[in-house]
């Protein structure tokens, strides 16, 4: 065997050029991807973090596209019938950064509180995000969170990813990350739906499904493979990985997940002429310790139903994403502690938004929002501001968005949430005398990347 040290300017792979065929011509948006590709944030993004056909397709082929000269080694056989390329490395770092600063005001000053609160940073972030071998690549982001005050593993996704050769092309790989729905490649799922950010000051409601609530706290390795760019499958596992938590757990530790909980994803997608559509499911099964690791579990099982559609136009975009999650609840754990009314409970909820993007830098955003299930007077209970006096977690309002971006790695952004249901109810929701409507919000945020 001999080696082959050469400085090569890389191409892309067979399969990220089969999916170009469906891409329009204009990631969570870190710029290093603009550096190692050669191109423009508008290739991946509309507003960032929304993915274009391009975008998607840069992520599912495992962030390694590169347009820049390389430091690879070739291995070769002595006939020299056989090469293999042995090391491909970036010429640049690929790290980044992110800095998120916002302003909240609420409709009525919570209690023994101030109102017209001012975070600097809300989110401070490093990214170490590109190719690290010919078929591996990385989104690895370590946060400073404004609110705790601590430096922590943000949203991780780690790929290998490759194409076979047949007629009917595949594109497959391996996702490990620690945020279920992170891996995905569309706006709909809890990781990347709208909003993309909030106010880190503001109540927020109480009741959402289990899916939304594991990043940070899991670790899962899964398999995917997407058909003839059609067809996408994916099937993860996830197991407890919590940070400065007792290892292995014990009674120390609270939301611990016992075993592996599966989690499963199908899409179907398609672009036809301007217009792009994609239908799918996702879900998660999982078991959880709520108070230490004992005898018995909450149990969650998640599904929903999912679509995006985009329509191309002159001088910009239309985007719709919705989405639609049942989650069934068997608390064993929780009901026998005596916590819970009843021992199996529900939970729906239902999301949907549409925004329009000039190319000139403006993206205007509507989106409504609607959560119900069982009634449970274990699991809700008064308290000033965060609390639940109608023992229901019906939630329901609107969520509007103006986005300008000056420059497409800076986006400046306003917000207004109003809220017609407030944990369980539009009028003294907390048993305290507060509204839904008093945790009406509006926000502004400045939010680059470099």
């Amino acid at each position: 065997m001999k080696a082959k040290l050469t400085r090569v300017k890389t191409i892309p792979l067979i399969g990220f050029l089969f999916a170009l065929f469906f891409l329009p011509v204009n990631l969570f948006a870190v710029p290093s991807y603009a550096r190692q590709t050669g191109l423009a944030c508008s290739a991946c993004h509309t507003v960032f973090p929304q993915l274009t056909a391009f975008g998607r397709a840069f992520k599912l082929n495992g962030y390694t596209l590169t347009g820049i000269k390389t430091i690879s080694e070739e291995l070769s056989s002595k006939d020299e019938k056989d090469i293999r390329q042995y090391l491909r490395v970036l010429g640049i770092s690929p790290m980044s950064g992110m800095f998120q600063t916002g302003y909240t005001s609420l409709n009525k000053t919570m209690p023994d509180t101030q109102n017209n609160n001012l975070e600097f940073p809300q989110q401070l972030s490093l990214f170490y995000a590109g190719q690290v071998t010919p078929n591996i690549g990385t989104f690895i982001q370590l946060t400073l969170d404004n609110e705790s005050g601590t430096i922590g593993l943000d949203n991780t996704d780690i790929r290998y990813a490759n194409q076979t050769s047949g007629k009917i092309p595949i594109t497959y790989g391996f996702t490990l990350n620690n945020n279920p729905t992170v891996q995905d490649l569309w706006n709909t799922t809890p990781a990347w739906g709208y909003p993309y950010t909030s106010s880190g000051v503001a109540p927020t409601p109480d009741a959402s499904p289990m899916i939304e609530n594991l990043g940070g706290s899991v670790a899962g390795l899964g398999a995917y493979a997407m058909v003839n760019n059609m067809f996408y499958f994916e099937l993860s596992g996830y197991k407890t990985a919590q940070l400065g938590a007792a290892l292995p757990p014990d009674s120390s530790v609270f939301g611990a997940l016992s075993g592996t909980s599966p989690y499963w994803r199908a899409a179907i997608q398609k672009q036809f002429g301007k217009n792009y559509l994609s239908v799918g499911t996702f879900g998660l099964a999982t078991k959880i310790y709520p108070d230490g690791i004992a005898d018995n579990t909450d149990n969650y099982t998640d599904v929903a139903f999912d679509m995006q559609y985009e329509r191309q136009f002159t001088n910009g975009q239309f985007t719709l994403h919705t989405a639609y999650t049942h989650e069934n609840q068997k608390l064993n754990a929780t009901y026998d502690a005596g916590n819970s009314e009843y021992l199996n409970n529900n939970l729906k909820k239902f999301d949907i938004d549409g925004s329009i993007y000039l190319k000139q830098g403006i993206n205007f955003t509507a989106g409504y929002f609607n959560t119900s299930g069982s009634s449970d007077n274990g699991l809700f209970s008064a308290e000033a501001v965060s609390g639940n006096n109608s023992e229901t977690p019906d939630n329901s309002g609107i969520k509007t968005q103006i986005d300008y971006l000056p420059w497409e790695n800076t986006k400046l952004s306003l917000q207004y949430f109003a809220y017609n249901k407030f944990n369980g109810a539009s009028n003294n929701y907390d048993g305290f005398g507060r509204n839904a409507s008093d945790n009406n919000m509006l926000y502004l945020q400045l939010w680059f990347a470099f």
